[in-house]
C-alpha cells in the first residue's frame, strides 16, 4: 500500500515538474514549484514511515517551511519587478 502511495507521489512530482517547465507564466511556474516541494515533504514522510525512521519527519517540517518561505520570496520578487518595469514604462513616456 505504501509503495502504491509512493509511485503516486513520484508520478504526481514528474507531472509538477513538467509544469513547471511548460508552464506558460511566471505565476504557473511558481506554482509547479510549490507543488513540487510539498510532493518532496510527503515522500520523505512516507519515506520516514516506510523506513522506521522518525527523524525524517523534521527534516520534512524544515524543508516545508523552507518550501513556503521561499514561494513568498519568489513571488515577492517578481511583484517587485513587474512594478518596477510599469514604473519604467510610464517616466520613459
Amino acid at each position: 500500500m505504501y509503495y502504491a502511495v509512493t509511485l503516486a507521489t513520484l508520478v504526481t512530482m514528474g507531472l509538477a515538474l513538467a509544469r513547471a517547465v511548460i508552464g506558460p507564466t511566471v505565476y504557473d511556474r511558481v506554482l509547479a514549484v510549490n507543488m513540487f516541494g510539498t510532493k518532496t515533504v510527503l515522500l520523505v514522510s512516507v519515506i520516514a514511515f516506510l523506513f522506521g525512521r522518525p527523524d525524517f519527519l523534521d527534516l520534512a517540517l524544515a524543508y516545508a517551511l523552507i518550501n513556503f518561505i521561499g514561494v513568498f520570496a519568489v513571488l515577492e520578487f517578481f511583484r517587485t519587478r513587474a512594478s518596477r518595469a510599469e514604473l519604467d514604462n510610464e517616466a520613459g513616456q
